[in-house]
């Protein structure tokens, strides 16, 4: 177990968007606030030792939601870069752990990430979410897997440090990602959504 005062988030919030089409799919609408904005807020009232947030300078102003921004201005590098940025921000507090988090994931709980804190047992531990198949963010790592994070290059090395991890378990509806405005509208459908309701409201007028 690890104390969340002893833990700093790294939420990562940075990404060409390239499935989702022109618009950042950060700044879509999902229950009436924007998709980047839900897990800030359902993570606002565990007390981190710190919360950075790498971007790529999208519209959403997670300043104002207590997160110090970094900013990742090659993107085309891929989400390890954005990793490596967070991290190394992250290490310059000397944190216990750091929590790292993708902004597109709108359903993660802090219900959730207190399993993740209540499966960590030291400096080595690697705690990841698991949708009963396989590894998936949010996940926790130790002090001891600092410098490991910052070589991981591509997914291959992603896999291969949280196969030995511990994988906490939760429901699958809890762990989706938004890389598609098709994922957007199957969840929109699947919590029933009002913008769902609006866009048939729009295409029958289409019609």
């Amino acid at each position: 177990m690890i104390d969340p005062k002893d833990v700093v988030l790294v939420l990562l919030a940075a990404g060409q968007s390239s499935r989702f089409g022109m618009a950042n799919k950060l700044e879509a609408e999902f229950l009436g606030k924007p998709v980047g904005f839900h897990v800030t807020t359902a993570l606002e009232s565990i007390p981190f030792a710190d919360r950075i947030v790498v971007t790529d300078g999208c519209q959403l102003d997670f300043g104002a939601r207590g997160y110090r921004v970094i900013h990742n201005d090659d993107v085309g590098q891929g989400m390890s870069h954005s990793m490596h940025l967070g991290v190394r921000e992250a290490m310059a507090t000397s944190p216990q752990a750091i929590l790292i988090a993708l902004a597109d994931m709108p359903r993660v709980t802090a219900a959730h990430i207190y399993r993740l804190f209540d499966a960590f047992d030291g400096p080595d531990s690697v705690v990841v979410s698991s949708n009963g198949e396989h590894p998936t963010p949010p996940g926790v790592f130790g002090s001891g897997q600092f410098e490991a994070l910052l070589k991981l290059e591509g997914d291959e090395g992603g896999r291969r440090l949280v196969a030995g991890g511990r994988h906490v378990v939760t429901a699958p509806a809890e762990l989706i990602d938004i890389d598609t405005p098709e994922d957007l509208e199957k969840l929109r459908q699947l919590v029933h959504a009002p913008e769902r309701t609006i866009t048939r409201a729009v295409a029958r007028q289409s019609d």
